[in-house]
C-alpha cells in the first residue's frame, strides 16, 4: 500500500547461503572485477557546478537535437496538443519531460537497489552474491546522484512520483521468492530498458549536469544487465515447462507495463493538457511510438540469448515492432568484449 513518499511491499523470501566458496563462472569473475575497478563518487566526480534554471533555454542544444525534440513532442504537427504553444511554453514541455525522465530513473534505480539486495540474499552461488552487492553500491550511487539533481538543481517541487506501471512492475518484482524470475524482472527488463532510456534521454536533455551523471550511470548499468545475462543463461535450461510458462507469463506482463510507462500520463497532468488527448498523441505519434520500440533495443535480444523467446512473447514483440533487436549481440556478450578488449 502506497503512503506519502513510502511503498510498503511483502515478500515471502527464501534465503539462500552457500559454503561453496570457490569461483567457477570466469565470466561473471570478470565482470565482477571491472566493477570493483568502476566505482565512482556522485559526490567528487560530478561536477555540480554549472548552474540550472528550470525552464531556461539551452543555448548549446544543437540544430538537429531542436529540431528532434519539436517533432518528438509534435510542436509542428496541426494534430498535437502542443501545436498551439509559443516558445516559452514549449521550452517549458522540454523541462517536464526531462523532470519526469530522470524521476523515473530515480524511482527505477532505487527498485534496482532493493531487487539487487534482495538477490545477494536469494542467489545460490558466491559468484553472483559478490557481483550482487558490488551492484548494490552502484545503484545506491545512482539513487544518491539522481536525487541531488533533482533536490538541488532542478528543485523538489519538479520532481515526479513514481509512474504507475513502473511501480506495478516493481511490486510484482518485489512479491517474487523465486531469484531467477527477480533476475528478469529487474536486471533484463528494468534495467535493460533504462540501459536504452539513458542514451536517448542524454540527446534530449537540456543541462550538462544531468548529462554527466547520466554518462556515468550507463557505465555501471550496462554491467548490470550483462549480469543478469550470465547469471541466468546457466538457470534457465534448467526449468521445467511449467516453471519455462510462468516466466513466459511474467515476461508477456513486463513487457505490457514497460511499453505503457511512456504515455506520459502524470506529464499531461501536470501541464494541463486533456490526459486522454496526450495519451492518445503519445500512442500515436510515429516518433514516440520509435522513442518506445528503441527503449527494447536491450532487452529484445537478452530474451532470446535466454531462450525466452517463445512463440508467444515472439508474436507480441513483433505486434510493437520491436522483433529486429533479436539478432543483435546480447549484453553479456557487448560487456565481456569491451572487457578484452
Amino acid at each position: 500500500m502506497t503512503t506519502t513518499g513510502m511503498l510498503d511491499v511483502t515478500a515471502d523470501v527464501l534465503t539462500k547461503f552457500t559454503w561453496n566458496y570457490v569461483q567457477d563462472n570466469p565470466a561473471l569473475v570478470k565482470l565482477y572485477e571491472k566493477g570493483k575497478v568502476s566505482q565512482w563518487n556522485a559526490t567528487t566526480d560530478i561536477d555540480w557546478t554549472p548552474e540550472v534554471v528550470f525552464g531556461e533555454p539551452d543555448p548549446e542544444m544543437t540544430p538537429e537535437a531542436r529540431e528532434m525534440i519539436d517533432n518528438f513532442m509534435g510542436f509542428n504537427s496541426p494534430d498535437s496538443p502542443f501545436a498551439g504553444m509559443n516558445e516559452n511554453e514549449r521550452i517549458r514541455m522540454g523541462w517536464e519531460f526531462q523532470s519526469w525522465m530522470v524521476s523515473q530513473f530515480m524511482h527505477g534505480e532505487q527498485g534496482a537497489l532493493v531487487a539487487t539486495a534482495r538477490l545477494v540474499e536469494t542467489v545460490p552461488d558466491i559468484d553472483a552474491k559478490y557481483y550482487g552487492a558490488n551492484q548494490v553500491a552502484d545503484e545506491a550511487r545512482h539513487v544518491e546522484a539522481y536525487a541531488r539533481y533533482i533536490n538541488d538543481k532542478l528543485g523538489a517541487d519538479h520532481a515526479y512520483e513514481i509512474s504507475a506501471p513502473l511501480e506495478a512492475l516493481l511490486v510484482d518484482i518485489m512479491t517474487e521468492k523465486r531469484w531467477d524470475i527477480t533476475y528478469l524482472g529487474m536486471q533484463i527488463m528494468v534495467e535493460g530498458l533504462a540501459l536504452a532510456a539513458f542514451g536517448m534521454g542524454n540527446v534530449l536533455f537540456r543541462d550538462p549536469v544531468i548529462k554527466q551523471i547520466t554518462d556515468y550511470v550507463m557505465r555501471d548499468e550496462a554491467r548490470h544487465v550483462a549480469f543478469g545475462v550470465l547469471a541466468l543463461k546457466e538457470a534457465i535450461p534448467q526449468l521445467s515447462s511449467a516453471e519455462l510458462a510462468d516466466r513466459e507469463e511474467f515476461l508477456l506482463e513486463a513487457i505490457d507495463l514497460m511499453y505503457q510507462r511512456f504515455l506520459l500520463e502524470q506529464v499531461w497532468e501536470r501541464v494541463g493538457i486533456d490526459v486522454e488527448k496526450g495519451k492518445a498523441f503519445a500512442r500515436n505519434n510515429p516518433l514516440m511510438i520509435i522513442f518506445r520500440q528503441m527503449l527494447f533495443s536491450k532487452i529484445v535480444p537478452n530474451v532470446n540469448k535466454l531462450g525466452l523467446m517463445t512463440s508467444a512473447v515472439r508474436q507480441r514483440f513483433e505486434e510493437l515492432q520491436v522483433i529486429q533487436w533479436a539478432s543483435t549481440p546480447d549484453s553479456a556478450s557487448e560487456e565481456l568484449a569491451a572487457a578484452d578488449a
